[in-house]
């Protein structure tokens, strides 16, 4: 569980996962829609990559 993110987008941070692979940094969390500059700031100490 990442803080503020609900069912909708952890969806669509899987189906992004799934469709592209791995994340290679938290900045490619922002090619999510409903995640900005602002949630990721806020997520990015939960969030690894690589």
């Amino acid at each position: 569980r990442l803080s503020g993110i609900g069912p909708v987008i952890a969806a669509r941070i899987v189906a992004y996962r799934e469709q592209h692979g791995p994340f290679r940094s938290a900045e490619d969390l922002k090619n999510i829609p409903g995640i900005g500059e602002k949630t990721l700031e806020k997520i990015r100490d939960e969030v690894i990559a690589g």
